[in-house]
């Protein structure tokens, strides 16, 4: 574990540890075990950031269940742009299914919010919205986040999935922007 890392121009520091992680995903998947036992969620992954979360998640679940990915975007570097992009999309009959939504992280809700209208439309039986980091200080729209990871404060974050332009995603551990 490296206190600090350089990616591109910029200096993060260790924000949340592997261990952590790890002991809080089990936790979560202990949870969504026991409130969807005995059925078979399909859980959304939100690309790119969510793939190592939802891999973990999946593994820490004990119940049948199947997963899909969707692929949004709306970061440009450290800044998110306020434009949702829909790069891929979903390719299973939601009809009547109970859906969890996995994602790396929930700050302005913009991304989520249109996600939502657009799988509203598909009918499922139930949403489900677990994410393993959320910024409160900064949520605009009203997206309830069943299952939280950890609440941070508005910084950008790298590693565990989350990028910087694209690198960091394979680091074991959260690292937050370092001031100054």
């Amino acid at each position: 574990m490296k206190k600090e890392v350089t990616v591109h121009d910029k200096t993060f520091e260790l924000y949340i540890s592997a261990e952590k992680i790890q002991e809080r995903v089990d936790e979560i998947g202990k949870a969504i075990s026991a409130e969807f036992k005995g059925r078979n969620p399909l859980f959304v992954s939100i690309l790119n950031g969510s793939f190592v979360f939802t891999a973990d998640i999946m593994r820490a679940c004990d119940l049948e269940c199947e997963v899909s990915f969707v692929k949004l975007s709306s970061y440009e570097g450290t800044q998110t742009t306020g434009k949702i992009k829909t790069l891929i999309g979903l390719d299973n009959n939601i009809a009547g299914r109970e859906v969890i939504i996995l994602e790396d992280i929930v700050d302005t809700g913009n991304t989520l919010t249109h996600f939502l209208e657009i799988l509203d439309t598909y009918d499922p039986k139930s949403v489900t919205l677990v994410s393993l980091l959320t910024k409160p200080e900064v949520l605009k729209d009203r997206v309830k986040v069943d299952q939280i990871g950890f609440e941070i404060p508005n910084k950008f974050v790298i590693g565990y999935g989350l990028d910087y332009d694209g690198l960091a995603r394979n680091l074991k551990d959260i690292y937050q922007l370092k001031e100054g």
